[in-house]
């Protein structure tokens, strides 16, 4: 029983979103909602919401407090018994290490343009395959889940901007350099993936496209394509 859909919500806007010096005060996981990103939150709840009418949905939902936060705010539109959800960490954004200035965000930032947004791996922290690896793991779980004959309508994934654009990649079987091309979701963006007659999923609106930020963009190449 495959849901109708599979819904991806980023956070609402976040202290880490207005003011990065933030990162070297909290660590990311304490991040919280700014006022706007709370505002963000409660208006998604009623979009989402409107879309599923009463169809029931199953809610997987980012530790991280900022994503916490906007399933709170989300969940005001609804019923109690319409809805189920569980706690995900590896759902959880790439991880940045510990606590880093202003002037360390900004070279990380800078050498993983440089680099590679998928292979560079963040000092104390973790590469876009690394985040690829576990959700890759959650999707075998969202697999099993789906078996239930009792499975709801719908899936809603609260997440984060990289995190949904990793889910994306392993869903869809992206490439490494499709998915360079890719920007994050807005904060509280929703990305729906809807079934189709052949049991398929089809992307519903593509995310937003940016030019590659380094040079060692390789497509695969075969002689007979």
């Amino acid at each position: 029983m495959k849901p109708k859909r599979i819904i991806l919500i980023r956070h609402g806007e976040s202290e880490g979103n207005v003011n990065r010096r933030v990162y070297g005060e909290k660590p990311d996981y304490a991040l919280l909602l700014t006022e706007k990103g709370i505002e963000q939150a409660r208006a998604a709840g009623i979009e989402l919401k409107r879309l599923l009418q009463d169809e029931r949905a199953f809610f997987y939902v980012s530790p991280l407090w900022r994503a916490r936060m906007t399933f709170e705010e989300i969940a005001r539109s609804f019923p109690r018994h319409q809805f189920d959800y569980i706690e995900e960490p590896r759902l959880r954004e790439q991880e940045w290490g510990h606590l880093r200035d202003l002037d360390e965000c900004k070279r990380t930032d800078q050498e993983r343009d440089a680099f590679g947004t998928f292979y560079y791996r963040i000092e104390d922290g973790e590469s876009g395959a690394d985040v690829y690896d576990r959700v890759s793991d959650f999707l075998s779980t969202l697999y099993r889940d789906f078996d239930d004959p009792n499975y709801p309508e719908n899936a809603v994934i609260i997440t984060h901007g990289m995190t949904i654009r990793i889910f994306l990649m392993r869903w869809f079987h992206w490439t490494v350099e499709e998915f360079e091309t890719y920007s994050n979701p807005k904060n509280c963006e929703m990305v729906i993936l809807e079934k189709q007659p052949d049991g398929r999923y089809k992307l519903l609106a593509e995310l937003r496209r940016k030019a590659p930020t380094h040079p060692y963009q390789r497509p695969l190449r075969l002689p007979y394509d």
